[in-house]
């Protein structure tokens, strides 16, 4: 059983960067550091601890954050190892929602990508202090000046380095410790263990030297206490620098940079022992506000152990053999097991049989957690991402996370025999995990379509599907929502008349067929006896006029016209698409004494109105979507390019921090597969948001290749 951890002593830590900056590797190396593994993990074979999942170990990739904690110099450590690549980007919300400082990998070879902007802009949302860690510094390709430049450009010119790389052959014999200024030189081992030395290289004591006076100055900057004995003095104490230090660090004045190489636990422990002693704890932070139900204000939950608990559920993951695992944060009070807590959101009330802290797939009980602590139950049944547990009768509520809209949509097709039901509840199992995975049933087309974050995060789904409910299905692009309307008028009239012995049926219908548009006047010649002005479930509008004069169709057979209408315009008449802006005038008709009934003159209506459309010049219309495109300047030259070669238009452009925002307008027909085509054209640097804008004309030369496609269909069926 695990010990129980003071507030005090708890330090909890999001992993971030862009997917392949290192940061499974360095939590590997600080687990093995900390005697919590008796070996490093490897991502090639796949035995590292947090990376466990099948679809992660055979990517070699993280697909979904991993909880993992480690025991460092009397301190408990909770690392959130976040996945860096865009379409899990979720998971890395949620893991910064509740961690106390992010530690960001950035390659040294490589440099920062999409992962590492988007976590940068997620700790300023949060106001999480940030350390970065410079990782792979024992690679021929690496470049710690330019990287330092590059992220201080990028990020903030307050990025500080706290270690030096000393390298000798190429090989990094020795890191200098800026704060002590001694060379650390590391067991070849990979324990992590270190020497120091007061003799720091000569060729880079003065470098080393001007990076102390620089980190000095910026201490002292950010204080003015601080900044009046620095003019007083010329300098700062041991003691104001690391005062000062951890002050700066909680106000996001400083952000402190280290150099690592997790492969050979290079760096790590310096880190480590940093996080230990500068990086806030719970107690350190301001006291966490919670909301009230029914009221407009927020209240602050004191930061204290004592009392039942009130924890917020961040994660939530579907076990082999163990269900439905829930990983919280303790937002106020001490957790124990076999406590029964409220879900607030639900007003369910949930029992916690057992308590675990976790190292990815393994879970060891703890007596209990405690305020700002990291952990998880399994089996809660009505309880899941965003949910807030409190005891019964103290009705707060801690902030919801909220999570990017998806991106990307994809249509199933069950490939085994009556497994829809499966298919479905599988996909609900998963959205409860990931609030950014969504699925429904498209009621136009009838398809069953999910939606992520990008076309790798469907893939993923669709293996899982697979690999864990042994069920299988196909993935092929959505039916496009396309809409039908017409341009020009016509009147037109259509017989129905069927005998077959006995009773018959009979049923004449003239029409004028029109457009639609708001304050468009009826023509003159038709009276207006009744109209109905009706909204469609699809967009759009169908006004239907009734014009008969002198009876020739009773009343009673008026709705089953409008019937027959609406049959046609639900399911289109020009490329089998919902059609809207319709006017309909009936001003005429027939009927016969003893064969005329509703059904004769439902079916005279959908011929009449089918025939009809052909002549008023049927247009296919299609939706429009709003695009919202971040990359580096570098790339807006071939993202511009692209939007062009696939009918998007350009409508602006503008700067957010070190990136450039293009908005645009796209068809949502060129939508599907955007999400890979910008990472390849970004180098995976691009991220983009979309949202519906409105319907347009198709292109003639497209609208003629759908309307194609739906003859032949009809043909074939």
């Amino acid at each position: 059983m695990a010990a129980e951890t003071r507030s005090e002593n708890v330090r909890t830590i999001v992993l971030a960067g862009h997917g392949g900056a290192g940061k499974t590797t360095l939590a590997e190396a600080m687990l093995y550091a900390a005697k919590e593994t008796n070996r490093m993990g490897q991502i090639p074979d796949g035995s590292t601890v947090s990376d466990y999942h099948p679809d992660e170990i055979e990517r070699g990739i993280s697909l979904m954050l991993s909880v993992l904690h480690a025991n460092w110099r009397g301190h408990k450590i909770n690392l959130l190892d976040a996945p860096g690549f865009p379409d899990f980007i979720g998971d890395l919300k949620s893991a910064v929602r509740v961690a106390d400082t992010m530690v960001m990998a950035v390659d040294a070879s490589t440099g920062v990508g999409f992962g590492a902007d988007a976590a940068w802009e997620f700790a300023g949302e949060t106001k999480v202090p940030v350390l970065f860690a410079l990782t792979k510094i024992n690679t021929e390709q690496a470049h710690f000046e330019e990287t330092l430049d590059y992220l201080r450009e990028h990020f903030s010119r307050d990025i500080v380095p706290l270690e030096y790389p000393v390298y000798q052959d190429k090989q990094i014999s020795a890191v200098v410790n800026i704060l002590e200024m001694k060379a650390m030189k590391f067991a070849d081992d990979g324990s992590g263990s270190h020497t120091d030395t007061a003799d720091i290289p000569a060729e880079v004591q003065a470098r080393c030297a001007e990076i102390r006076e620089g980190l000095i100055e910026t201490l002292a900057e950010s204080d003015e206490s601080l900044l009046d004995n620095f003019f007083n003095n010329g300098t700062l104490t041991e003691e104001e620098i690391a005062k000062g230090l951890k002050a700066a660090l909680l106000q996001r004045k400083i952000f402190p940079l280290f150099a690592v190489s997790s492969t050979q636990n290079i760096g790590v422990t310096p880190l480590m022992d940093f996080i230990v002693d500068y990086c806030p704890s719970p107690m350190d932070l301001p006291a966490p506000p919670a909301a009230v139900p029914n009221s407009p204000n927020a209240v602050s939950l004191p930061k204290t152990s004592e009392g039942e608990p009130v924890i917020f559920i961040f994660k939530t993951i579907s076990e082999p053999h163990v269900g439905e695992l829930s990983f919280f944060r303790v937002f106020h009070g001490k957790v124990t097991p076999g406590l029964d807590l409220v879900n607030v959101d639900s007003g369910t009330t949930e029992r916690l049989n057992q308590v675990y802290v976790v190292n990815g797939k393994n879970r060891k009980d703890v007596p209990a957690l405690n305020y700002g602590d990291i952990g998880a139950v399994v089996k809660l049944k009505n309880t899941h991402t965003n949910n807030t547990l409190a005891p019964k009768g103290k009705t707060v509520k801690i902030p919801t996370i909220w999570y990017p809209a998806p991106i990307t949509d994809a249509a199933l097709i069950s490939k085994g025999k009556g497994d829809e039901a499966k298919v479905a509840e599988a996909l609900h199992v998963m959205h409860e995990e990931d609030p950014t995975f969504s699925v429904h049933m498209d009621p136009e087309s009838h398809q069953t379509v999910i939606s992520g974050l990008g076309e790798l995060h469907l893939d993923v789904v669709v293996k899982r599907l697979t690999n864990k409910y042994g069920l299988h299905v196909e993935m092929k692009p959505p039916r496009i929502p396309y809409r039908e309307t017409i341009r020009g008028a016509v009147a037109t009239s259509y017989r129905h008349r069927k005998q077959t012995g006995g009773a018959g049926q009979f049923g004449e219908v003239h029409f004028y067929i029109e457009p639609y548009e708001e304050g468009r006047p009826v023509p003159s010649q038709y009276q207006v006896r009744d109209q109905e002005l009706e909204p469609l479930q699809w967009g759009g509008h169908f006004h239907f006029i009734n014009s008969i004069v002198g009876g020739t169709i009773e009343a009673r057979f008026v709705p089953a016209v409008k019937k027959g209408i609406l049959e046609i315009l639900r399911g289109g008449a020009y490329a089998g698409y919902p059609m809207s802006n319709v006017r309909v005038v009936l001003f005429d008709g027939k009927m016969h004494a003893v064969d005329s009934n509703e059904n004769a003159f439902k079916t005279a209506a959908r011929m009449c109105l089918k025939q009809g459309i052909k002549e008023c010049r049927p247009q296919l219309m299609e939706p429009i979507w709003n695009v919202e495109i971040s990359a580096p300047a570098d790339y807006m030259g071939d993202i511009m390019g692209d939007l062009s070669s696939h009918r998007g238009r350009i409508m602006g452009m503008d700067s957010k921090g070190a990136a450039q925002i293009i908005k645009a307008q796209i068809p949502l027909a060129e939508l599907y597969g955007y999400a890979a085509r910008l990472r390849s054209l970004t180098q995976g640097r691009g991220s983009y948001t979309r949202a519906f804008s409105h319907y347009e004309e198709v292109p003639k030369e497209v609208e003629a290749k759908i309307v194609a496609a739906a003859d032949l269909k009809d043909e074939e069926e």
